[in-house]
């Protein structure tokens, strides 16, 4: 969605005419837009390059994770009714006996395997958990797979989701993704406005050739593209290390942070739901009953059941559903009476907790399935080639120059106070909730001004 100055030497002027930008506000920002889109593309391109790949993965993975690890999520024959889900867990306990029962996920389908979570499994990474998948027809165990996170990622898709994420260099490789999200939506809107702007009749690029025609495909296809990327980059920082924390901040001080079900047991009966079996689940009336419960209370499948974490907690069972509709309602049970102590539906979180879980599961791809991860694949690939047609137009411009032709300097200077006044304010604003947007740009900021300064000397200096 870059746009430049000037044609080059060997294109007639009369086949890119001069915009002619009508008097007022737009006339004195533009410059500065064009400036910030064109810097902006140049540097922080590679890593939205290296988010769009690892992104295209990730998409493609949700499917692919069903053909590769099919043996243990799918059962070989559905005969019959499903077994009692404690004896399911006794079977996924005799063949791993290690670590503890951290949460278990009855078979949601009729051909789908039961997993029973395991925590605290030595050589398994203490964010992760062991899946035991038991066929809930013979509890036979199918297998043991490690897992990760709330949508029950096995290995290939969480390697390729901590990828996407931080390049597998822990917290410190965050910033690379929070770094890219934070600029991509600059970056994207900027370039929409500027070609908007353009004040040009529409023509078409058939026949041309050269820095305009890949100026036409960047910019159509930009254009097209433009919401799906302010849509990534604003869902993305959701979850982000700085603006993440920020917007939790904000969303708790409105009162709009994402509830949970209270997991205490009732008063009476605290104290007497201890678990009969070390590192197991059965605690109290256990599981089949807890499951019971849920189901009276309209929590349908596909389910998780958390067991107690003390003799004062509750089970909390709650739906993981993340498809369209959603189902993300959630019940406790007391370990020792099997009776319904707290219940919290999706429809009573506050609006933004219920936007944010729309907007995350929309990001992953799990919210429509696979048309999702289909326009999100499609997403990656328009941003791999804008990014591609950028870097040529910025060659086209400047013939291998290192820095191509420049965009003129002290455009700022040209714009009014009441307007530069309001728009530094907000910037403020922004850079202070996005750090990596807010710190890089003051960064550019002063480097482009000292570099000014310099050159500015030299032009005055007298020649030796």
């Amino acid at each position: 969605m870059s746009t430049a100055p000037s044609p080059t030497k060997d294109e007639a002027p009369k086949a890119e005419p001069t915009p002619t930008a009508s008097p007022g506000p737009w006339a004195s920002l533009r410059p500065l837009v064009l400036r910030l889109h064109f810097y902006a593309g140049v540097l922080v391109a590679p890593f939205l390059l290296v988010a769009a790949v690892t992104g295209f993965l990730y998409a493609g993975s949700l499917q692919a994770e069903k053909l590769v690890y099919a043996r243990e999520m799918t059962v070989t024959k559905v005969a019959g009714a499903k077994l009692p889900l404690s004896q399911q867990v006794a079977a996924a306990r005799k063949a791993h006996p290690e670590g503890t029962v951290s949460a278990v996920r009855p078979s949601p389908q009729a051909d789908a395997t039961t997993r029973v979570l395991l925590s605290g499994v030595h050589g398994v990474d203490p964010d992760h958990t062991l899946a035991v998948f038991v066929d809930p027809y013979t509890a036979k165990v199918r297998g043991a797979l490690e897992q990760y996170g709330s949508t029950g990622a096995l290995p290939l898709r969480t390697w390729i989701d901590e990828f996407h994420r931080d390049l597998h260099l822990g917290d410190t490789g965050r910033l690379y993704s929070e770094f890219a999200a934070s600029w991509l939506w600059v970056i994207a809107g900027g370039g929409l406005v500027l070609w908007f702007s353009r004040r040009r009749a529409r023509r078409r690029f058939r026949g041309t050739s050269g820095r305009r025609r890949t100026l036409g495909l960047h910019g159509t296809l930009g254009v097209w593209t433009a919401a799906g990327f302010v849509f990534l980059s604003a869902t993305g920082l959701t979850w982000s290390t700085y603006a993440g924390a920020n917007v939790d901040q904000l969303r708790t001080s409105l009162g709009q942070a994402t509830p949970s079900v209270s997991a205490t047991a009732s008063g009476d009966h605290a104290g007497h739901g201890a678990s009969v079996s070390a590192g197991g689940a059965q605690h109290g009336v256990g599981l089949d009953k807890v499951l019971s419960a849920a189901r009276a209370e309209g929590l349908t499948d596909p389910v998780e059941i958390v067991p107690p974490a003390d003799a004062d907690a509750a089970y909390v069972v709650r739906q993981i559903q993340r498809s369209w509709p959603e189902k993300q309602d959630s019940a406790a049970v007391d370990p020792a009476t099997g009776e319904v102590t707290d219940v919290l539906r999706f429809a009573d979180y506050p609006l933004l907790a219920k936007l944010t879980r729309w907007g995350i599961d929309l990001h992953t791809g799990t919210l429509f399935g696979l048309a999702n991860q289909t326009a999100l694949m499609l997403l990656a690939l328009s941003l791999i080639l804008l990014i591609l047609w950028g870097y040529r137009m910025w060659w086209q411009r400047g013939r291998g120059s290192t820095l191509g032709r420049p965009v003129p300097r002290g455009a700022w200077q040209q714009v009014s106070p009441q307007i530069l006044v309001p728009c530094v304010a907000v910037i403020a604003v922004l850079g202070y909730f996005v750090p990596l947007l807010g710190v890089p740009l003051a960064a550019f900021v002063v480097a482009d001004v000292v570099h000014g300064e310099i050159a500015h000397r030299r032009t005055r200096s007298p020649a030796r």
